[in-house]
């Protein structure tokens, strides 16, 4: 497998969106079964307001966003959701809104500090199932990075709290903000891809100047909507060159991520509003397509240029995920998707060995440790399962509500963001 690349002194911890290695954990002794009723978390602690951003780990530090909005009255919100040039789409919209970084001591769940970084009057309507604060931050270890879409983008010294610098990168999202940011040596690395502007952008990460921009290939559609996406980059290292791999509506591209020069570029499909993160085994990156009939699709990372036929090796359209990512272990895939179906695929050839409707439906991304792997519904449902070419599921946990961020690790804990708490959840005798 292809690594994402980490300072050693991060090996550890939880730094960016999935961790430093695609959901991958050397963690041992995570709990295997928590519920509500018999089993108490560690410690658990209220988060105010709302956000479906992961948590990040940084030492004995949880930092997460979250955003406090106020609402408009019911005749404001439909007067506003008429006037969209787009249509309403199931969205909601407020008066404004206030987006934090909160500090949280994970030995104790103690919340130590609450930043506040942006107060927006009448911000960009989001869909009703997203929130103001979705994007997972990213730390170095000495910085904080907290980006919500076109609200904006913070970068907090985190000793000492202070905010270093603010940037405003402005796209028509229009349900709101989802992909994550990430860090690749002096650059922060965001992809804004609106129904307007479809870009990459890597701004310094010690000012939030810009570094390079990168133009999205042309993306030809009946509907301006479908040229949006929400899918966090990919770092990978091969013997050859270090690549940033992204997703947008129709292409995957990769680039130099020191410069955003161009490596190849592969028009997948005619999907838009991308989510899930690709991941890259080997030679082959793997991603899921989008809206409104998503495909999971195998390409070869060593090309160049345009290698739309020459690098595609698979493709599978039964229960592909349109939110959640997928993860790969011992050769095999497996994701979950919005239908509450999970599968598992032959990661060489795309062979469907299994799949099996364990209910409700998934955002969250799966992690894998010891052995398992850890999928997350929305309800709060959470399905641990063996991996192998046969459905056996080892265990199944229930928390109350809404869980749209993905779980993280932490020494030998799981972190797990409902609506309102972060759950910390050991093993119990």
């Amino acid at each position: 497998m292809f690594l994402q690349l980490a300072d050693v002194a991060q090996a550890e911890d939880w730094w960016q969106f999935r961790g430093p290695n695609s959901g991958h954990t050397v963690a041992r002794g995570l709990p295997l079964e928590w519920d509500n009723f018999f089993r108490e978390p560690k410690w658990k602690t209220q988060i105010p307001g709302k956000g479906w951003s992961s948590p990040i780990v940084v030492g004995d530090r949880i930092w997460l966003t979250s955003a406090e909005q106020v609402a408009l009255e019911n005749v404001a919100v439909g007067d506003k959701l008429a006037e969209l040039p787009f249509g309403a789409y199931d969205l909601v919209t407020d008066a404004s809104v206030k987006l934090f970084a909160i500090e949280i001591d994970a030995k104790t769940g103690e919340r130590l500090r609450r930043i506040e970084l942006f107060q927006r009057q009448a911000p960009q309507p989001i869909h009703a199932m997203n929130s103001y604060a979705s994007p997972t931050p990213a730390t170095d270890g000495e910085r904080l990075y907290c980006h919500f879409g076109a609200l904006g983008t913070a970068c907090i010294a985190i000793a000492s709290g202070e905010v270093l610098w603010k940037q405003e990168l402005v796209v028509e999202e229009i349900t709101g903000p989802a992909a994550s940011p990430v860090l690749w040596k002096e650059h922060l690395i965001l992809a804004c891809d609106g129904a307007d502007q479809q870009y990459l952008i890597a701004l310094d990460k010690l000012t939030g100047q810009t570094n390079w921009k990168v133009e999205r290939p042309e993306i030809t559609v009946a509907d301006e909507t479908w040229r949006r996406a929400f899918s966090t980059p990919l770092i990978v290292e091969s013997k050859e060159r270090v690549q940033l791999i992204s997703m947008s509506a129709q292409w995957l591209i990769s680039v130099n991520p020191a410069d955003g020069s161009p490596w190849w570029r592969a028009k997948v499909g005619s999907g838009y509003s991308a989510v899930p993160t690709p991941i890259c085994v080997d030679e082959t990156v793997y991603v899921c397509t989008g809206f409104p009939k998503a495909e999971m699709v195998a390409v070869n990372i060593g090309g160049s240029g345009d290698v739309t036929d020459s690098a595609i090796a698979w493709r599978h359209a039964r229960q592909v995920p349109e939110v959640s990512s997928p993860i790969e272990v011992d050769g095999d895939l497996y994701f979950g998707s919005s239908q509450g179906v999970v599968s598992c695929l032959d990661a060489a050839t795309g062979k469907l060995y299994w799949q099996e409707r364990v209910g409700g439906n998934f955002a969250a991304s799966p992690i894998f440790a010891e052995g398992r792997i850890y999928f997350c519904n929305s309800a709060g449902v959470c399905t641990v399962i063996q991996p192998g070419h046969h459905y056996v599921e080892l265990a199944r946990n229930e928390l109350f509500g809404e869980t749209y961020a993905s779980a993280v690790v932490y020494k030998n804990q799981i972190l797990l963001r409902t609506n309102p708490y972060l759950f910390c959840l050991e093993s119990t005798p």
